[in-house]
């Protein structure tokens, strides 16, 4: 089928490119120039795209002139740390195939360790021609460029001092979940114009208060690049959550008070030497491009037919496990290389001491069902940097045996939901449960003494992000979602509450 080649940009001085090398994948600034190298089995040619200094201007576009184990690579001597851009791929655009391509859209590289501007929602952010009649297997030509984040190279160096990872042991470990924005924004000791960021988490008195608390282990919830979603801001609202990952290396560019990466390690030196671990929820299940009627902006017009899992007997549609609409398909071995790559990025040069993994059934799926020796999990229990850091998952997802609590690898601990929901049963006074309840205190052997596994393979908790909060707990039998405009339909019913005769606050004692 042949398509449009986009408008290209006036060009005032060409730049000059060299082969360059296929590894390491991504923009890789090495004091002289920049190697730049993108995956794709399946595009036919790859397009380099410059930006002025302020993301808004395509200044200039370079065909990637090798191609190198489906890695496709150049040097541009003339680039920099600073230098802002994305790419252009060409190939089939054959939703029924599987394939996506469309040059009309500028695309995030999967490895940027850096973003810029935000994402402003556009048809024109679509591969296909929305209100077409055949909807996605339309083909629009208008340019994203505008309207998408772009990609900047960064400089890493940062010096470290005499930074070292806490490494509190499995046994003594006592974990606060939090959210980066949502602690700092309104905390009276935190500057204004730093709230909701990374430099207003290293203020210390939110970190002398996280102290006083006992906990050894302070658990971020997302803080990679994520998109806010078009259906909340027609709202006027935001994803607070985060739960919406388009960029596995890049923090959060809202999260940045000075725009600077350095601002996320000097956070994590402050709560190092305050004796505090780092660890951080990650979203490798799926990514914000939802299913096949959502935005082109990064792996899905790179190489759609390899990111992502399709449906067998029509690769228009996407498996959704996630229940996002999409799931990245972590059997193929170079989607494996990112995920780990980006564990590694963040172990080794953000100094992070560990990991949540949300949904992680998704991260041990084959096309028929969890094994859990699954590539990544043994990635990971293998893997030099990795088997150093806390690996924790959440044993469940949408699919089918998503359930696995119990059931992943030697060295990886796992969320205990039956140790919540025990724990809430027993104590609003539900029959039956004392024997339940002494196991889950005494370390749920039923699930955990097997294969050498200590009871500290079970992280124990009674509230976190999902659900009821503690106060919600005795205070409400019923959830009341209303005010995300949802119908009160998100979120599980089971909650396990009770709310001492009065729904919601009361003033009787």
């Amino acid at each position: 089928m042949s398509k449009k080649k986009p408008h290209a940009p006036h060009v005032m001085t060409p730049s000059r490119i060299r082969e360059g090398l296929p590894f390491p994948l991504g923009a890789t600034w090495d004091g002289l120039g920049v190697n730049f190298a993108i995956f794709s089995a399946h595009a036919t040619k790859v397009e380099l795209c410059l930006f002025d200094d302020k993301g808004e201007t395509e200044i200039e576009r370079i065909e990637l002139p090798e191609y190198t184990d489906e890695i496709w690579h150049g040097y541009l001597p003339d680039a920099h740390p600073g230098q802002i851009y994305g790419y252009r791929v060409y190939g089939p655009y054959e939703p029924d195939a599987g394939h996506r391509f469309n040059p009309n859209k500028l695309l995030i590289d999967p490895y940027a360790k850096q973003l810029v501007g935000e994402l402003r929602w556009s048809e024109a952010l679509f591969g296909y021609t929305i209100g077409h009649k055949d909807a996605d297997l339309s083909f629009d030509e208008r340019d994203s460029a505008p309207f998408v984040p772009k990609s900047k190279i960064i400089d890493p160096a940062f010096t470290w001092g005499r930074d070292h990872p806490v490494q509190v042991p499995w046994d003594k470990t006592i974990i606060y979940e939090t959210h980066v924005r949502g602690y700092t924004m309104r905390h009276p000791a935190v500057p204004e114009d730093l709230r909701g960021t990374f430099a207003g988490f290293k203020t210390p008195e939110v970190i002398d208060y996280i102290r006083k608390l006992g906990v050894s282990s302070i658990e971020f919830l997302p803080i990679h690049g994520f998109v806010q979603d078009q259906h909340l801001l027609e709202k006027g609202m935001t994803n607070y959550w985060g739960y919406n990952s388009i960029a596995f290396f890049a923090p959060h560019p809202k999260y940045l008070a000075s725009g600077k990466i350095s601002e996320f390690k000097e956070m994590v030196a402050h709560l190092h030497n305050a004796d505090l671990e780092v660890i951080l929820d990650v979203v490798y299940n799926h990514t914000a491009e939802g299913n096949e009627l959502g935005p082109t902006l990064s792996m899905r017009g790179i190489d759609n037919a390899t990111y992502y899992r399709l449906m067998p007997d029509d690769k228009r549609y996407y498996i959704n496990d996630s229940g996002t609409g999409n799931t990245l398909d972590m059997s193929h071995p170079c989607v494996l290389q990112m995920v780990t790559d980006s564990l590694r990025y963040w172990a080794t040069e953000m100094h992070v001491d560990g990991f949540r993994f949300d949904l992680a059934t998704i991260l041990g799926r084959e096309h028929d069902g969890f094994d859990e020796r699954h590539s990544f999990l043994v990635a990971c229990r293998q893997d030099p940097v990795l088997a150093k850091t806390k690996l924790i998952a959440e044993p469940w997802d949408c699919g089918p045996g998503g359930y696995q609590v119990g059931g992943f690898p030697p060295g990886w601990a796992e969320w205990n939901d039956q140790f919540r929901d025990t724990v809430r049963a027993f104590w609003k006074g539900d029959d039956g449960k004392l024997a339940d309840f002494a196991s889950r205190l005494t370390g749920s052997g039923d699930l955990y003494n097997q294969r050498g596994r200590r009871p500290f393979s079970s992280v124990n908790f009674v509230t976190a992000h999902d659900g009821f909060t503690l106060k919600d707990l005795v205070s409400y039998n019923h959830k009341h979602n209303e005010a995300n405009d949802e119908d009160n339909r998100d979120g599980s019913d089971n909650n396990l509450s009770w709310n001492h005769g009065v729904e919601g606050p009361s003033d009787d004692p």
